[in-house]
């Protein structure tokens, strides 16, 4: 029995859905165009809808609007039968204020139906070359069919999506809990943008990521936090502490509190423990897709901390290796389009230091340069006797640096608040790293990397 080579199968509401989404989903329509036949429609009055669409973009180089669909079954219609423009019309009305059901599945499923289709159909123009042995023909003619449809991302068009890029759902930013640290970076961290907390040993990094991730949590996003220095339940319990409030030394007195406070929150955790060095990038994106076929998509990404993974690919300096790992990391924020946090150890210079700039940030300095947002956490012996510390936003790229924030900080119950930020006259350049401005705190960075550059001969 001959295949039957159209959506029929797939029934009407399937169709008309499928047509909608071309209209409605610029990127969609962008990738399906590539690989569409009017005739896989079933119904004539879709294959009209749709034809006026793919035309429009054609001839105009950009995807028609509602408004401009309202003109266009107006004016454009007249070739039409009266049937098939009233049909058109009709299904024009019906879907203009409703949503379209089942939208992943009409997109994967009408992807793969057209591409199977163009893959058969170069599959037939090779046979004649086949008889000819024109490998090379038959080889470049495969490939091109595979490439049809294969990637919906055609980039960010300066001009049709100079909206979308002043929304903030644009970024999806995810807040960090302090007002005063979302005010200077849009709300939060954004989808695909990799942030470093900075700070010694015993400082905190670990009780400040589970702050962040405490946060997501409550804002309703699924965070996954790897640990690869501390077990799975420490890690769990630190996140009871911070929740509730209850102290650490008394989560077990509290445990039926605990359950009740945590069972209803609108996010999830899930914690996954790796031993030290033992994980590498490759394993944690493994991981993370393991978890998205299950249908848990990453809000955000924890990673505690990226100095502990493995490389990929051992080099001969360390801190070659250390660059090499947070590049990867960016790169599974964007893979998985969420936010990835993680932590960095200072050097020597951090263990006391008032403020603690990316000067004292250990091994691999030009990591810095991979990272969208940085912030280092310093707390002096005094500072961890009163609860105190400082915040120094070390790297901003969607705002000011430069700025330092006292803090309230008890690890006893993972309680970490922002203080009003410390102002710095201008024009004054004290020894302390407290005073030092945006610009400034730019100028040694650079010249920090343009050590690294003459120093390795770049």
């Amino acid at each position: 029995m001959k295949e039957r080579v159209d959506f029929g199968r797939y029934g009407k509401s399937f169709q008309e859905g499928f047509c909608q989404l071309i209209l409605e989903d610029r990127p969609f329509a962008d990738q399906i165009s590539e690989v569409l036949d009017i005739n896989f429609l079933e119904l004539k009055y879709l294959q009209v809808f749709v034809k006026k669409i793919l035309q429009y973009r054609q001839k105009y180089g950009t995807h028609p609007t509602y408004k401009i669909m309202v003109t266009i079954l107006r004016a454009e219609m007249t070739a039409e039968n009266d049937v098939i423009q009233k049909q058109v019309r009709d299904y024009f009305a019906r879907i203009y204020r409703t949503e379209v059901d089942g939208k992943g599945y009409i997109k994967e499923t009408s992807l793969d139906f057209c591409r199977k289709q163009k893959i058969k159909e170069s599959m037939m123009k090779c046979v004649p070359l086949l008889e000819k042995l024109s490998f090379d023909e038959i080889s470049k003619e495969i490939n091109d069919a595979l490439v049809l449809g294969s990637d919906n991302n055609f980039g960010h068009d300066y001009l049709i999506d100079f909206e979308e890029r002043f929304k903030i759902k644009a970024r999806g930013p995810v807040s960090t809990g302090w007002q005063e640290i979302d005010d200077i970076c849009k709300n939060g961290l954004g989808k695909g943008e990799l942030g470093v907390v900075i700070a010694p040993t015993g400082a905190g990094k670990s009780m400040v990521l589970v702050h962040l991730g405490a946060e997501a949590i409550k804002a309703g996003k699924t965070v996954v936090h790897y640990t690869l220095e501390l077990a799975d339940t420490v890690v769990a319990s630190r996140y009871d502490s911070c929740i509730t409030g209850y102290p650490l030394s008394d989560l077990h007195t509290f445990k039926e509190n605990i359950y009740e406070a945590v069972k209803n929150l609108p996010g999830k955790l899930i914690i996954k423990e790796y031993p030290t060095k033992s994980a590498s990038s490759k394993t944690i994106r493994n991981h993370l897709e393991k978890l998205r076929k299950r249908g848990h998509l990453p809000g955000l990404v924890i990673v505690d901390y990226g100095d502990l993974l493995r490389p990929i690919s051992m080099q001969r300096e360390k801190r070659n290796e250390l660059e090499s790992i947070y590049e990867e990391m960016r790169a599974i924020a964007q893979e998985f389009g969420c936010p990835v946090w993680t932590a960095s150890q200072t050097n020597r210079s951090g263990l006391n230091a008032e403020v603690i700039t990316m000067e004292s940030i250990s091994e691999a300095f030009n990591k810095c340069f991979v990272a969208d947002f940085i912030f280092s956490v310093s707390r002096t012996i005094e500072d961890k006797q009163n609860n105190q510390g400082k915040i120094f936003i070390a790297k901003n790229r969607n705002g000011p640096d430069g700025m330092v924030y006292n803090i309230f900080m008890d690890t006893s119950n993972v309680n970490i608040k922002v203080l009003p930020k410390t102002n710095v006259p201008n024009g004054q350049v004290p020894a302390n790293p407290v005073a030092l401005t945006a610009s400034m705190q730019r100028d040694l960075l650079q010249n920090k990397y343009e050590k690294f550059r003459t120093k390795k001969g770049v």
